[in-house]
């Protein structure tokens, strides 16, 4: 096969690899109302692989391995999920009827200080202030209750809960039972030319996903279940809900720790009186992100598993964007394969006659 051939024929692959692409975007989007169940099966599928095949190796079935992971899933989940819903709960409806007395207690903290403004700028006047304040506000609350609407009625109407409820258990069962033989048949239909650098980069991929993904689901349970904890201990209202909010948002860089904190302070501005629970509040994000930091993330995740922070930002928001909360779900794993398929391919490029000449 002469040069003028070789370069046709890579030429065709990868238009052919790029048809295959498209088609495989297009139909996600087309179909993303209804993939949600499925992928989320498959998610649960993989993330519970190395348990069902370490019962394996212990000479299990695999079908009775993957019910015993199944099982002890459930059992650990469906009590957790039912504690925690009754605390948020209660503490919900404890800032509820505390909130009018909070948005007093703010203004009579913030009012000494501008009327200290007003001495200094005589334009200022404290009670177009209040009333922008009060405006703000309650606009603040309208548009949180619209977004959690919309949340509800888009990303998580009655078909897709029940949807999630009935058709995910089963998706994850069987793709948990069956994982080893749908890998095996996707590595039989590799083509063979190119078969070792495609299973290079599966593998590559797997160990970015098992030291991001399985990692990082790992530090934002702890993390948001010690922020819960801690938040509670103090006495803050809502501080299971925000504590374990900031934890599972730890996923997105910065945006847990920086947003959980921030609502964190605001309740306890207006809740405390006394300065020491609001150094309290402060000292348990402080020691979560030195634990988090020090310990959770280089035990759990990893320095080396490819995915910058950026990154993963810009892939989360592109991914919610275009595909709501499925979007959201499978926004690093495509981050993931992305990036390796952009570093073998700059690894080409340097070998390539067009880097060299």
């Amino acid at each position: 096969m002469d040069k003028a051939t070789s370069q046709t024929v890579r030429a065709n692959k990868g238009l052919i690899w790029l048809g295959i692409f498209v088609f495989f975007c297009v139909s996600v989007y087309i179909l993303r109302s209804v993939l949600l169940p499925f992928v989320a099966g498959i998610i649960i599928g993989y993330l519970l692989d190395p348990w069902a095949s370490k019962f394996e190796k212990w000479g299990m079935n695999r079908t009775f391995a993957t019910i015993i992971v199944m099982m002890l899933v459930i059992l650990i989940m469906v009590p957790t999920l039912i504690l925690l819903i009754g605390v948020i709960d209660e503490q919900l409806g404890n800032f509820l009827r505390a909130l009018p007395n909070y948005i007093g207690s703010l203004w009579h903290k913030v009012e000494p200080v501008l009327l200290q403004l007003q001495e200094r700028f005589p334009s200022l006047e404290p009670e177009k202030i209040r009333e922008y304040l009060r405006g703000n506000i309650a606009n603040g609350l309208k548009l949180t209750l619209n977004l959690l609407r919309g949340v509800v009625t888009g990303g998580f109407a009655l078909f897709n809960v029940l949807s999630l409820l009935l058709i995910t258990p089963v998706v994850a069962f069987y793709m948990l039972r069956d994982w080893d033989t749908f890998v095996s048949k996707v590595d039989s239909l590799l083509p063979k030319h190119s078969k070792k650098s495609i299973e290079k980069q599966a593998r590559e991929i797997d160990n970015i996903l098992a030291s991001f993904i399985r990692g990082q689901l790992s530090v934002c349970v702890l993390l948001g279940t010690f922020y819960a904890v801690g938040l509670y201990i103090v006495g803050l209202d809502l501080g299971v809900l925000v504590g374990f909010l900031a934890g599972i948002l730890s996923f997105i860089p910065y945006v847990g720790t920086i947003s959980g904190f921030v609502v964190s302070m605001a309740i306890a501005f207006a809740q405390f009186d006394s300065i020491i629970p609001i150094i309290q509040v402060v000292a348990v994000f402080m020691v979560g992100q030195f634990v988090e930091g020090n310990f959770l993330t280089p035990k759990l995740v990893g320095d080396s598993v490819g995915l910058h922070p950026v990154w993963v930002m810009f892939a989360l928001l592109a991914g919610g964007v275009l595909l709501g909360f499925l979007g959201l779900m499978i926004a690093v794993p495509v981050a993931a394969i992305i990036g390796v398929l952009v570093r073998h391919a700059i690894e080409n490029y340097k070998q390539s006659p067009l880097y060299k000449d």
